[in-house]
């Protein structure tokens, strides 16, 4: 179990640790979702943001983490609206804005509405992973129950927008005037057994302060300290600071910071800062907030007239071959390790990739491209290159081999030579 100081706490020090190991509410919140550490490979995909800064830091009564963390595993809280400021910085250039992984998803068919030359445009929540890869963004957001959410990314010029509503689940980007449509999975929103829970659609569920807290409470373990240190103002509400920190030598990961509600638990504000120091790699919060029930037409669509729909199959999955739409294939990963020194091993690099990681002219474009980029490493495994970002290092062995870990180059070298 997690070292959990009693830092800012009403129990001593004494017991600390087993009582937070019998608390039924932190195994609650231990499940939801998988470490941060793994979720590593998957960080470049969240957009994550600027925090409302504190003005003044509110006296509360003194609580132990333990607690803490209980009280946001037991938060009820299923309705909710407001603005989320986020920022992303892995030390990775902007994307700029409409640039995606690739077209509509394979399998996707065009419906009604106009075609043309951008009858290849895609609204679907795949195609804008890479905009919130790195940059701010304002997003609003709005949960009515474990069947209706509404997640806006909202533009200087434009917004794209996923609503999900019992079954149904849309996608608008007013910019390109595109709809993508879905029917959602018989258990969407729902959270565990008993069926709460307030998640968006497809891959944009992370991009909150209450998802990424989920994720890093699932990395508590022994290998982790766990304290409450003071409290914030955060969205004009009272939150207790809990302060999540690897012991693990070989973790990029420097410290997580959750501020909590104090009335209800719901993480208000997440921020992940690497190791190394500077500014936060990640940051969310809520900049507005109200825990009253939206209005009903917050869930309500309709495509506008000219819009070109394009249909899905439930859950998003393609009409061939069964794979989410637009997901890379992911059948040769395996998870080396556990809690925040996890590293994902990939059999199969993408082509070219294994030989682009030898450089050199024999190797065509991608190596002349890699070549400049990264350090080249050598183990028991032959060679390859690494690739560093401020939290997340890649190691791509010249056969083909990836692993990628919220961890240092050392530890990717070591995991490679085994």
């Amino acid at each position: 179990m997690a070292r959990i100081e009693p830092t800012h706490g009403t129990d001593g020090a004494a017991g600390a640790g087993e009582d937070a190991r019998r608390a039924p509410g932190r195994r609650k919140a231990v499940r939801y979702a998988v470490p941060v550490a793994v979720a590593g490979i998957a960080a470049a995909s969240i957009g994550i943001g600027t925090a409302l800064a504190s003005s003044g830091d509110p006296d509360l009564p003194k609580i132990s983490a333990q607690d803490l963390i209980a009280k946001m595993a037991k938060s009820d809280t299923q309705q909710l609206s407001g603005t989320v400021k986020v920022t992303t910085d892995l030390g990775l250039p902007s994307m700029p804005s409409g640039l995606s992984f690739g077209d509509a998803p394979a399998g996707g068919k065009a419906g009604h509405g106009s075609g043309g030359k951008d009858a290849g445009a895609d609204a679907s929540p795949q195609a804008k992973l890479t905009e919130l890869a790195s940059g701010t963004h304002t997003l609003r957001v709005a949960a009515d129950g474990p069947g209706k959410q509404r997640l806006s990314i909202v533009e200087r010029a434009a917004e794209y927008s996923v609503i999900h509503n019992g079954d149904q689940v849309w996608a608008y980007d007013s910019k390109s005037n595109t709809v993508h449509h879905s029917t959602a999975p018989k258990d969407a929103g729902k959270d565990g057994k008993d069926g709460k829970g307030h998640e968006a659609p497809g891959e944009l569920r992370g991009a909150s302060p209450q998802e990424l807290a989920k994720k890093a409470l699932a990395a508590v373990d022994d290998s982790t300290t766990v304290t409450v240190e003071g409290t914030a103002k955060v969205a004009g509400r009272d939150a207790y600071q809990l302060v999540i920190k690897p012991k693990a030598a070989e973790s990029t990961v420097g410290a997580v910071r959750i501020a909590v509600d104090a009335g209800n638990g719901v993480p208000l504000k997440f921020t992940l800062s690497p190791k190394g120091g500077g500014k936060a790699v990640v940051d969310a919060a809520f900049t507005k907030v109200d825990f009253g029930k939206p209005s009903a037409d917050t869930f309500a669509f309709t495509p506008p007239k000219g819009a070109r729909v394009t249909e899905g199959d439930a859950g998003g999955k393609e009409h061939k071959g069964g794979r989410d739409a637009g997901a890379p294939d992911l059948s040769g990963l395996n998870v080396l390790g556990k809690s925040w020194t996890s590293i994902a091993e990939l059999k199969g690099a993408p082509a070219g990739l294994g030989a682009g990681a030898r450089g050199g002219k024999d190797a065509g474009p991608a190596g002349a491209l890699l070549d400049g980029l990264g350090s080249k490493v050598s183990g028991s495994f032959g060679s390859g290159r690494v690739f560093s970002t401020r939290l997340v290092n890649a190691l791509v062995t010249d056969d083909g081999k990836v692993y990628v870990g919220a961890v240092t180059k050392d530890a990717l070298v070591k995991a490679a030579s085994k």
